[in-house]
Parts: C-alpha cells; sequence; structure tokens
C-alpha cells in the first residue's frame, strides 16, 4: 500500500479480519484530539508544531474520526485569522452540550428520519478526534505543482494524495463553510465556493460512495446552524466539472471518483439493496460526466436485473421504466411504453436520495436535468404536465432550463397558476433557476403567454429586472461572517443551479414573486 502501510492498516476493533481500504495511504494520518482541539484559541498551528507539543496521535482502527473539509482562506494559511477554527469549536462544543443539533434539509421529504445520527454524532464528538489537513499534512502550503509532479515524493505531496484514504476512514464528515471573505482575494467562501471545488467534491464522493455505516455529511454554515447535506447536492455536481487550483489533477482526482462509484455499484450488486445499485447504475453517466449510454435490451435487462416481464410489470422504487429515465435513455423508455409498462406510476421509496414521493416520471425527468428529447419523449407518451404533487407543485415546478420550458410549452403548460395548497407558482421558481446566463433566458421563456397584470406581489417583470447581472461588490463589503442563520447559503446548488432559498425547494407565494 505504501511505505506506511503497517501504520494505515490493521484490524478493526470489532473485527477478526484486517479492514480492507480501497484507497491508498502512502502517509501515515495524523489526528488531534476533540477535547485538545476545543482547548486551542487563535489562528491554528500548523502541523510540525503540534508534533512537538505531542497534540497529534497517528490513527489507528477503532478510532473515531471526524474529518472536516473546508476551503482555504488565505493563500499561505488556510484560516489567517482563527474564524474557521472558531466556527468549529463552536460547532463541537454545541453537538457536545446539546445546544447545537444538526438538522434535515427542508427539501427532504418529511419521511425521512435522521433520529439515530444525532446520539451517533455526539458519542463520535465525545470520544473523538479531528482530522483536518493544517494539522494533519506536514509542511502542508498552497499548491503550486500537479500531484504527479516529482515533488509528489515528499511527505506532504503523499499526505495530500492520501486524502481519500483519510477520509474512507473517518466516522463523520463534516464540510465546513460558514460564509467569510478571502484574506487574499476577498471573495466570498461558503457551501456553493466549497462545493464548486474538485477536490472537496472527491472528498464528498469518497465518503458518501464508501460502505460505511453513516455516510451523512454535516455542513456547518455558522456557529448556529449545521444541517445534514441534501444528496442531490453532491449526485450533480461532478469531479471532472469542479474547479482545480492545478489543472493536471483534474484527471487524476477523477480517477478516484469513478473508482469510488465503481466499487460502490460492484457492492451493492453483490450485497444489495437492489434499488440503491439500480439507482446508482442508472445515475452512472451523469456523474462521471458522460453522454447517457443507450442500452440493447438484453444488456439492459442484464445490468438492471429484471427479466422482461418483470421490467414491464414491477411496481418497485427503481423500476424499469424509472431506471431507463434517470440513465436518459429515451429509446429504452418507449421500447418499454411500447411493451406496455405504466409511465403513470408515483415515485416512492427514494427519499434518502433526494427525490420526493409522489413525484411523476416528467418531474423525475426535469428535476434530474434530462435532455429535451427525454422530456418530449414522455410528454408524447402521456405523462401528464399538469399532474400535481400533494403540495400543489406540477411538472412545471421543476423545469431546470429554457429548453424544459420550450417542452413543457408546447404542451401548453401553465407557468403562471398557482397549485394548491400551498400556492406553488412554477415562473417563481424559474426565476432561481439554471447557470446564470441562462435565467433570464429561462424566465423570458417561462412568460410566454404574459401574465395578467394583476399578480399577487410583485409583478414577474420587475422580477425579471433582478435577473440581469448586477456589477460585483467592492472588495470588502459586507460582514465578513454570518454568525446566525443562513437563508441562502445554498442559494447556489448543483452545476450554477440557483435555487430559491435554503428554506425550500421551492418558491411560492412568499418567494420573489410573493409579498
Amino acid at each position: 500500500m505504501g511505505a506506511c502501510a503497517s501504520q494505515c492498516e490493521g484490524e478493526d476493533a470489532s473485527a477478526a479480519a484486517p479492514v480492507k481500504h480501497l484507497h491508498q495511504c502512502l502517509f501515515p494520518m495524523y489526528v488531534v484530539k476533540v477535547s485538545d482541539f476545543l482547548e486551542m484559541k487563535g489562528v491554528p498551528e500548523p502541523h510540525h508544531i503540534l508534533l512537538q507539543k505531542g497534540l497529534l496521535h497517528q490513527w489507528a482502527p477503532g478510532m473515531r474520526v471526524i474529518f472536516v473539509s473546508h476551503q482555504w482562506l488565505g493563500s499561505a494559511h488556510p484560516d489567517p485569522q482563527g474564524r474557521h477554527a472558531a466556527a468549529l469549536r463552536s460547532t463541537l462544543q454545541g453537538m457536545l452540550d446539546g445546544t447545537l443539533q444538526v438538522e434535515m434539509d427542508v427539501a427532504y421529504g418529511l419521511d425521512v428520519n435522521f433520529g439515530d445520527f444525532v446520539e451517533y454524532i455526539r458519542q463520535n464528538v465525545l470520544s473523538g478526534y479531528i482530522f483536518l489537513d493544517w494539522f494533519a499534512i506536514p509542511q502542508i502550503t498552497a499548491r503550486t505543482g500537479g500531484v504527479n509532479e516529482e515533488s509528489t515524493k515528499s511527505d506532504a505531496a503523499l499526505a495530500v494524495q492520501s486524502i481519500p484514504f483519510y477520509v474512507e476512514t473517518s466516522n463523520i464528515f463534516l464540510a465546513l463553510v460558514p460564509e467569510l471573505k478571502h484574506h487574499d482575494t476577498r471573495k466570498c467562501c461558503n457551501y456553493t465556493s466549497w462545493l464548486s471545488r474538485g477536490w472537496c467534491r472527491a472528498e464528498l464522493w469518497c465518503h458518501l460512495l464508501s460502505d460505511k455505516p453513516f455516510t451523512q455529511v454535516i455542513v456547518v454554515y455558522s456557529t448556529k446552524e449545521s444541517q445534514f447535506m441534501f444528496p442531490r447536492d453532491w449526485q450533480e455536481n461532478a469531479i471532472d466539472e469542479g474547479d482545480f487550483t492545478v489543472e493536471s489533477d483534474r484527471h487524476v482526482v477523477k480517477k478516484l471518483g469513478e473508482v469510488a462509484l465503481e466499487h460502490k455499484i460492484q457492492n451493492l450488486s453483490s450485497a444489495g439493496p437492489l434499488n440503491l445499485y439500480r439507482f446508482f447504475l442508472a445515475r452512472r453517466s451523469k456523474m462521471l460526466g458522460e453522454a447517457p449510454m443507450t442500452w440493447d435490451v438484453e444488456s439492459f435487462l442484464r445490468h438492471f436485473k429484471f427479466d422482461l416481464d418483470s421490467a414491464i410489470s414491477d411496481k418497485s422504487s427503481m423500476s424499469a421504466v424509472l431506471c431507463a429515465t434517470l440513465a436518459g435513455d429515451v429509446a429504452m423508455v418507449q421500447f418499454l411504453a411500447n411493451k406496455k409498462a405504466d409511465l403513470n406510476v408515483s415515485l416512492h421509496g427514494l427519499e434518502p436520495l433526494g427525490y420526493c414521493d409522489g413525484w411523476n416520471l416528467l418531474m423525475v425527468a426535469l428535476e434530474s436535468r434530462q435532455s429535451p428529447e427525454m422530456i418530449r419523449a414522455l410528454l408524447s407518451l402521456g405523462v401528464g404536465a399538469d399532474s400535481a404533487t400533494f403540495e400543489g407543485a406540477t411538472a412545471s415546478c421543476f423545469v431546470k432550463s429554457p429548453e424544459h420550458i420550450d417542452e413543457l410549452l408546447q404542451k401548453k403548460a401553465d407557468f403562471h397558476k398557482a397549485g394548491l395548497p400551498l400556492g406553488f407558482v412554477p415562473l417563481a421558481k424559474v426565476g432561481g433557476q439554471g447557470k446564470p446566463g441562462d435565467r433570464v433566458q429561462a424566465f423570458d421563456a417561462a412568460l410566454r403567454p404574459q401574465p395578467p397584470a394583476r399578480w399577487p406581489g410583485r409583478h414577474p417583470a420587475d422580477v425579471r429586472r433582478d435577473l440581469e447581472p448586477r456589477q460585483p461588490q467592492r472588495p470588502g463589503d459586507g460582514a465578513d461572517l454570518v454568525e446566525g442563520p443562513r437563508q441562502s447559503q445554498r442559494a447556489i446548488q448543483t452545476d450554477g443551479d440557483y435555487l430559491s432559498d435554503r428554506g425550500g425547494r421551492w418558491q411560492g407565494q412568499g418567494g420573489p414573486l410573493g409579498p
């Protein structure tokens, strides 16, 4: 496994055989006791200082570790003013004494239960250690060389290459993303900027696709707010599309994600559960940034573990038509429809993956960013654009692009009518969707036909003006740290996809078009 194999491998305290790890360990994993970290103050000290003070411990199987992922706030020091460290100490202390609860993202369905995880988190904090790159990696600096260069023979480079192993062996993954200004560039660093970084995405994938019993991600927005990450926030952010300081890292780091995903699919294929196996197999191409696969019938049935009769009649949470839809295989959807498979099924059992009970295939296709061809095919096969969820959200609320809107408008979809009982207005959602350059175009498309002159709250014409590009704020404008609950940290979620607020998957009368 590398020079430090004896220091990185061993037997789990609860297992009879050595634990096999997917990723390589090339340098020992150094961690700090949570109790020692809580006693620290000010600017975090580097690896060699903590080593001299006896505060670093080499990881051994059985140790409970919290992996802290964060974005550096300076070019030469990750936390030059100690703001990240202070937020982390406050968060960990709050978890210990019960004053801070990790909340469930409101975009989750009501049936998702995280109650068992709360005590698990507290126990890991109580007797645990933390991994933080500044503490754990010797002489780490802002990187200027690629991971395959000659310089990777250094301890620091070997440790950087071992980060996937460090993630894999950790019990809890914590994303430290309070909104702060970068010390040198004065750019805003928060959940959005953290999630845009390729290495951070790779860390996420190595955790979430592992075989650990606890694969939730804790997102720390501020000293007063922490949440479990919404699953599609990582599913729809391909590593290959992330930002890399060193461009040559992209290919190497993407390969880490591919290995993790293939390992996950293989394990689920042999050990189950079957619905998760089918889900990740269907989403594989999208998650890896590849073009959708077009399966022949025999290969589709074999890989997704159906026979033809069950593919037509199956009503499970990952039915054949849902597999084909999520895989982006238009021809397979049409084949199954011709064989009389039911396309008007309601989704169920996938809420932990971010897909809510009650959605139809069209909603799933729109939400998962399928091609216009897929949307057109589902509409032509009779999947209704006007069907609604129990909250009142129609398919028009799920669009992700101007092309999606065009397909729905061809079927006379209504973007102006509020859905009952909660009053969701599709046009309000459109104003907060898509990449920044597409938002005005999408909003204009959804304005056909023009909305009535009388409109509850702000008129769409006024909202459209707000979508025009604005001059960026001057460096240093605004507060450096938001201590209270964040209301818009997840304003940008996936691939530049603007959501309403963190407070909801949709915008209704209380959104930008509401009072």
